[in-house]
């Protein structure tokens, strides 16, 4: 029996993590925000081939980001935990306050530049 442990946990964020840290994945996760989707409706979507977005469904899936249901000859996916949604949320707060505290700090300095 495995012990539940901090570093045991923290493994398994990190894992997580890194299955959601790739553009495309990002993408996909973004797609599938709207509801469920066949592989076949996914990869057109984001202009990609479809062997490469199967590598990159196969990753979030393995991570428990996503899971999916074969639906006759249709593999069909979606967001097994809509938390990683709360996480793309943050991260995008995260960015908007990065890029509005460097515009406070360039109309400061430009403030001072006018000033000389």
């Amino acid at each position: 029996m495995a012990y539940i442990t901090d570093g045991n946990i923290n493994r398994l964020q990190a894992d997580i993590l890194k299955a959601m840290a790739h553009p495309t994945r990002i993408s996909i996760i973004e797609f599938l925000r709207q509801g469920e989707r066949c592989v076949c409706e996914i990869f057109p979507a984001l202009g990609l081939e479809q062997s490469n977005i199967s590598q990159h469904l196969a990753v979030l899936k393995k991570n428990g980001v996503l899971d999916s249901r074969k639906d006759g000859l249709r593999v069909i996916y979606w967001i097994k935990n809509p938390e990683v949604l709360q996480i793309l949320d943050l991260l995008q707060g995260v960015i908007l306050r990065s890029a509005r505290d460097t515009a406070s700090l360039l109309e400061h300095y430009e403030a001072r530049a006018g000033k000389s």
